[in-house]
């Protein structure tokens, strides 16, 4: 038999109503009697009913964590980073996480109120109508690797401008000049801020960007390579190459190859994500690795404030750094 709150009432010699405060609000316990409440708790193996605690707080403490991206499932490895990131802070508290896609979410903003939620992660390319419809069912929304211009609500995103930099001035200190660009269509916000770096980090070096340098495709290898293809055959080409994701830059390799030329001596690569096809390409990719752990850490935390009331900052920013293998 399961044991309840009254064996604890009897271990602990304190009051239900206490026990009860104690789980619901233990700040108006003094901390000798949690103790003795908590202590009882662990000996008989007691845990107290979340709903009946819910029901009593008024609050549910279930958040949900959406990925926002075509064709997305919770095994793309870039967010389950950050999802597991979120997994982590939230079971340090009493917060419940849910996961899904927006997709699978049966109109993600409609049911929002029946699945109790009471705030979401919307992670990627969240739209600024689902952002409003949750807002206005009172559900409070923290984005992650994204931004909405207009919207007031908190951004968890990697510092992209930093990324590149990053990237660049490695392929400059050995000794390109002559460095490409090849970006697929993915998240409009990640493939903007990139490319507005690139561009930047290039001018602050003096060094011209060529039209004909830069490239779009489809964010998947045989469209990367094909794209790729056209600009390692120009006798202008580049000496490296910036791919706005590992998998674009697996796509500019694997031109390089068809080509016959070789990387890094013919042309360096560098990727962007640090996934875990780096190290599974000959040779090793470089790329710029996003901590996306600390990401999904960072927005149970904003998510937490903002449930509690607090001062929230409107952007967090988190660092990347540079994993330098085989590629340049």
């Amino acid at each position: 038999m399961n044991p309840t709150i009254y064996d604890v009432s009897r271990l602990s010699g304190v009051s239900t109503a206490t026990i009860s405060r104690a789980f619901s609000n233990p700040e108006l316990v003094r901390e000798s009697t949690r103790r003795k409440v908590f202590e009882a708790a662990e000996v008989l193996h007691y845990y107290p009913n979340a709903i009946a605690r819910a029901m009593a707080r008024q609050r549910t403490d279930k958040i949900a964590f959406l990925i926002c991206k075509k064709r997305a499932t919770i095994l793309d490895e870039f967010y389950a980073g950050i999802c597991e990131g979120s997994m982590r802070e939230t079971n340090k508290s009493d917060y419940q996480l849910v996961i899904s896609t927006a997709a699978d979410w049966d109109m993600a903003p409609s049911t929002a109120q029946s699945k109790q939620i009471e705030g979401v992660i919307l992670a990627g390319d969240a739209k600024a109508d689902m952002v409003t419809e949750f807002q206005s069912q009172n559900i409070a929304v923290v984005l992650v690797n994204n931004r909405i211009p207009g919207l007031d609500l908190p951004c968890v995103v990697s510092d992209e401008f930093g990324g590149v930099q990053l990237a660049l001035e490695h392929l400059i200190g050995r000794g390109h000049r002559r460095i490409a660009m090849v970006a697929g269509r993915f998240s409009p916000y990640i493939v903007a801020e990139r490319y507005s770096a690139f561009l930047e980090v290039m001018r602050l070096h003096g060094i011209q960007v060529e039209a004909q340098h830069v490239k779009m495709c489809e964010a998947d290898v045989e469209s990367a390579a094909q794209a790729s293809m056209e600009l390692l055959s120009r006798k202008d080409r580049p000496t490296a190459v910036l791919g706005a994701n590992d998998v674009i830059a697996a796509g500019v390799m694997k031109a390089a190859r068809r080509l016959g030329l070789r990387v890094p001596e013919d042309v360096a690569v560098v990727g962007f994500d640090d996934s875990t096809i780096c190290p599974m390409l000959e040779p090793e990719l470089t790329s710029v690795h996003i901590n996306c752990r600390r990401m999904g850490e960072l927005c149970v935390e904003r998510l937490r404030s903002l449930l509690s009331g607090e001062e929230c900052p409107p952007l967090t920013v988190v660092p990347e750094e540079l994993k330098v293998r085989g590629t340049t």
